[in-house]
């Protein structure tokens, strides 16, 4: 049994079936239209539970019940679309600039039937004028540049960033941007479930 064929049995015992069969599908959206429209790297394909949804579903932990979530920079629709199948409670903005992104994320919640919980929103995260009790991303960015975007985002919540082993070092390039801003962070360790490394996040919040 592969890595991925674990990760993705441990994910389907993890989750209702619904849930498992709406991130099934997605999947093979991925696998499919994700890869030929170069949303993902030719490599992606063999590791998408592995590498990507269980990564994404890793955020689950560290989000409350009920929230409204902003992925910035979505792109494929990482982590956004995972958490929104995953968590029905959550209502989820994907905000990405690029058309090409923007239509396969249209399509993509169309598809899904997530259109009464997910909107999709075609802008930059600087050009956003909403707030939201979280902003999560994934490999958008690096830290500083990364708040300056979505700080007004978050004016009462927090930022939740993926970033694996570059955690300390962006949180240190960051610390005198971050002391002015009066925001504080926390590196999050996160487990993505059977099969799934366990990867880390880092939180921003303010005084």
């Amino acid at each position: 049994m592969t890595g991925e064929d674990v990760a993705r049995e441990g994910l389907a015992a993890s989750l209702d079936r619904q849930s498992y069969e709406a991130l099934s599908q997605y999947v093979d959206i991925l696998a499919g239209r994700g890869l030929e429209w170069g949303l993902l790297g030719p490599r992606e394909g063999d590791r998408l539970w592995q590498r990507h949804i269980g990564n994404s579903l890793a955020l689950g932990d560290v989000l409350g019940r009920g929230m409204e979530i902003a992925d910035v920079g979505s792109g494929a629709g990482l982590p956004g679309l995972p958490l929104a199948i995953a968590r029905p409670d959550l209502k989820v903005t994907l905000i990405e600039p690029l058309l090409r992104r923007f239509n396969f994320l249209t399509l993509a919640v169309e598809e899904l039937g997530l259109g009464d919980r997910v909107e999709v929103l075609r802008a930059r995260a600087e050009e956003t004028k909403r707030t939201f009790d979280v902003v999560v991303c994934r490999a958008v960015a690096p830290l500083d540049r990364l708040v300056k975007w979505t700080s007004p985002l978050f004016p009462d919540g927090a930022l939740v960033a993926l970033k694996g082993s570059t955690a300390e070092e962006e949180v240190r390039q960051a610390s005198k941007f971050l002391s002015k801003q009066r925001l504080t962070t926390e590196i999050l360790e996160l487990s993505g479930g059977p099969g799934v490394e366990p990867t880390r996040a880092i939180r921003v919040t303010r005084f």
